[in-house]
């Protein structure tokens, strides 16, 4: 039986009543239908007597007098490691969802997916609206890349992708870049767009290659120093109000 302390559930479009229970308690799904049928659950205040009724968002559920909330968006940083996807499920690796262990995890999605052998900075919400203010080019959010190279970068490479890329198969070149040259083989560089590979494709165009990459910033939201591979944290109200 559920406690009647904190009972939290995320309706992400219209669900059947014993689902909606079963889910966000710890009743299984034939307990969850004996307590609508006993009139101990009720819709808008009024009770509810069957199970397959259909609730939604807006709905006012309570159990016993107690409010079945609708649950905060969360927002979450992950340092990612290399060899982990970004992927809800993967049958040959391990995933950023694999490190969460935590409740309704089918809602959450990924802010800006990096590839296999990239770290870093993840962004993950259940905030659709979020979700997309953060990932939409044309709010031109920067992402800065720590990028080693397999040999150094020239003045005219710098020059190039300071002035914007043609890539192949895109019909315009990339937006200018920000390079920040901390070595000879190692940079600093910041982008405003996330095309496919962007980062490792423009070096590519250039004449030279990326040998690790690492993501430190989405817009305003900076990897958290106190990560370790592999870990999270939430996000602190600054970092979910970027500009």
């Amino acid at each position: 039986m559920p406690s009647s302390e904190g009972i939290f559930i995320w309706i992400t479009k219209n669900v059947r009543l014993d689902k909606l229970l079963s889910n966000s308690t710890s009743f299984t799904r034939s307990q969850a239908k004996f307590a609508i049928r006993g009139g101990k659950v009720k819709i808008d205040g009024i009770v509810a007597k069957n199970a397959a009724q259909q609730v939604t968002e807006e709905s006012n559920v309570e159990y016993m007098g107690v409010a079945v909330n609708k649950a905060q968006p969360r927002y979450i940083m992950f340092n990612k490691p290399t060899g982990v996807v970004c992927a809800n499920k993967d049958k040959d690796h391990t995933t950023v969802f694999d490190s969460l262990f935590l409740p309704r995890i089918d809602t959450l999605h990924i802010a800006g997916r990096l590839d296999i052998d990239t770290t870093g900075l993840v962004l993950i919400t259940d905030d659709g609206q979020w979700l997309h203010r953060i990932t939409s080019p044309k709010h031109d959010h920067k992402k800065v890349y720590l990028v080693a190279l397999d040999s150094p970068i020239t003045e005219k490479q710098i020059r190039i992708l300071e002035e914007g890329v043609q890539l192949k198969k895109e019909k315009k070149r990339s937006l200018p870049a920000e390079i920040e040259v901390i070595e000879d083989q190692k940079i600093k560089m910041t982008i405003s767009e996330g095309k496919y590979h962007q980062v490792k494709r423009m070096l590519a165009a250039v004449g030279n290659h990326v040998v690790s990459l690492h993501r430190e910033s989405i817009a305003n939201i900076q990897l958290d120093e106190k990560l370790e591979e592999g870990q999270w944290r939430e996000l602190i109200e600054a970092e979910i109000q970027f500009d």
